[in-house]
């Protein structure tokens, strides 16, 4: 495959693959299915998603549990990830990158978590591009939050990770979208009180969308 950044041959290659072996745990399913449960219920008429970057594709069996009739799809640029990936959802895996992706159709909720802090900052307006063109009607987002674009490490390497208001930058080129509603979450917080602690990052979450 040609990578068109630095990031996606880093993300493809052998730290994306040891990423995507550190969060296969299942107990992550717990905060995921919260996640998801409060912000479908915010939704109406969702029969089908597209996730960007799913790695082994917890956030859609999380959906899945929620919704079981909904139609998973789904584009992992890793390939360790994506025989995951594949195994879950069959033919509607695909891999490869967004920035060379050309849907098919069009999905009621296209989603990233943890991804979009991951790309370039030079080719996050072809993702923006994509994802509003794919999206139906909803546009979910869960990404590292800053009001100002900002470059962290991970894990020692620098120019990999960045944060910003993605969501503003989505309200701002896109006339046709709307904020429904938008919320934190703590790495410290249970899914229930009594559960113990589950590993998560703080990640600010919105979702978006187009007006009628």
């Amino acid at each position: 495959m040609d990578y068109r950044t630095p990031q996606e041959e880093f993300w493809a290659g052998q730290f994306g693959s040891e990423y995507v072996a550190r969060n296969r745990d299942q107990k992550l399913l717990g905060p995921k299915m919260r996640l998801f449960s409060q912000v479908l219920g915010l939704t109406r008429d969702v029969k089908s998603v597209f996730e960007i970057g799913p790695g082994v594709g917890l956030n859609l069996q999380a959906i899945q549990s929620i919704l079981p009739d909904i139609e998973l799809n789904a584009i992992e640029i890793n390939r360790s990830a994506y025989k995951d990936l594949a195994w879950l959802i069959g033919g509607r895996a695909v891999h490869g990158s967004i920035l060379d992706f050309d849907a098919a159709g069009q999905f009621d909720f296209v989603f990233t978590c943890g991804l979009l802090i991951h790309i370039h900052p030079d080719s996050l307006p072809a993702v923006y591009d994509a994802m509003h063109a794919m999206a139906r009607r909803y546009i979910f987002i869960s990404e590292y939050y800053n009001p100002t674009p900002m470059e962290i490490s991970r894990r020692g390497q620098a120019g990999r990770v960045s944060k910003r208001d993605f969501c503003g930058d989505f309200l701002d080129r896109f006339s046709d979208l709307e904020l429904v509603d938008y919320g934190f979450i703590y790495r410290r917080e249970p899914v229930f009180p009594q559960d113990p602690v589950f590993p998560q990052d703080d990640c600010a979450w919105f979702l978006m969308r187009k007006r009628p």
